[in-house]
């Protein structure tokens, strides 16, 4: 695990993907990665790590779970307050490609194989995809991946595009002098269309940024180049793992070859403001979660994202 990091986190209060309010909560904080010896944890418990001066608690992210934990409960004098419950979705790079093939039904590899073949197709018979990993290609990687990222809802809505400050662009390029990213353009003909930015740590392959022009969102540009980075990174066999980090999401779980159950922990003070900052937080959330339920009950939901994703 990780060194403790002393940061002001964000504490987000969102109905669906807008941010109505966030308020900074200074914190230690570390993350469970995939290489660590870190056993499953059914009720968590404080660290027995100081609290800094001017820190209100701790946040462990990807805490592997034994089971469910209650959303929020007491733990000694902190408040052990758990928003964020899913399984860890990632990728066994030791395998051979054609034993990762394996795990897909035949009906799915064939789905796949045609979105490939039709997009192919599009392309006027070969698809046009780059490798980005030396120092001296960063910056190109960018500039076309910005070119994707600012069409996409991501960055429109949620300011989450992949970042272009001269400060990121030179970590990549550190990242890269060590071997440590892999970074994909997708192409129709020589307009790029889809993007995939992945660092790397200790053996293990980030997925951090994934982007695609809107246009070509029936072609599954984006599963598109997931699959053809994956059969170079099989092929490759320098990583251990291919992480996709925190959230669910279908494409996640369609990719994967493991699936571990997490959960981001926070343990704060019990103090009144922490109280009314942690239960106002909760109940935004479950406010969030059942308008979404009761949209999806209308049949509305799918057309309200839809309309989030692509409004200007």
């Amino acid at each position: 695990m990780s060194h403790w990091r002393f940061r002001n986190v964000p504490f987000k209060y969102q109905i669906s993907d807008w941010t109505i309010l966030s308020v900074p909560l200074s914190l230690q904080v570390r993350s469970v990665a995939l290489g660590d010896e870190t056993p499953q944890h059914g009720t968590p418990a404080p660290p027995v790590t100081e609290l800094m001066e001017g820190s209100q608690g701790f946040l462990i992210r990807n805490l592997p779970v034994s089971a469910a934990l209650p959303s929020l409960s007491r733990a000694r004098d902190y408040l052990c307050y758990v928003p964020l419950q899913f399984e860890h979705c990632y990728i066994d790079l030791s395998l051979s490609f054609e034993k990762y093939q394996k795990k897909f039904s035949s009906k799915t590899r064939s789905t796949i194989n045609r979105k490939i073949k039709k997009y192919a197709e599009h392309c006027g018979g070969n698809i046009v995809w780059k490798t980005y990993k030396r120092p001296d290609e960063m910056r190109e990687f960018f500039r076309l991946a910005r070119m994707v990222s600012k069409l996409t809802y991501q960055e429109r809505l949620l300011d989450a595009g992949i970042p272009e400050s001269e400060e990121f662009i030179r970590r990549a390029e550190s990242l890269a002098a060590a071997q440590c990213v892999r970074a994909y353009i997708l192409f129709d003909r020589e307009r790029p269309v889809s993007y995939l930015y992945c660092p790397a740590r200790d053996g293990v392959l980030i997925y951090a940024y994934l982007g695609y022009d809107p246009d070509y969102m029936k072609m599954s540009v984006g599963t598109v180049l997931q699959w053809l980075a994956l059969e170079q990174l099989f092929n490759e066999a320098h990583f251990r793992y291919f992480d996709f980090t925190e959230g669910e999401s279908d494409h996640k779980r369609l990719f994967a070859t493991h699936q571990r159950r997490c959960a981001n922990v926070f343990m704060v003070k019990s103090n009144l403001r922490n109280w009314l900052l942690i239960c106002s937080h909760l109940m935004m959330h479950r406010f969030s979660r059942c308008l979404g339920a009761g949209l999806s009950l209308l049949g509305t939901r799918a057309t309200v994202r839809r309309f989030l994703r692509f409004a200007r």
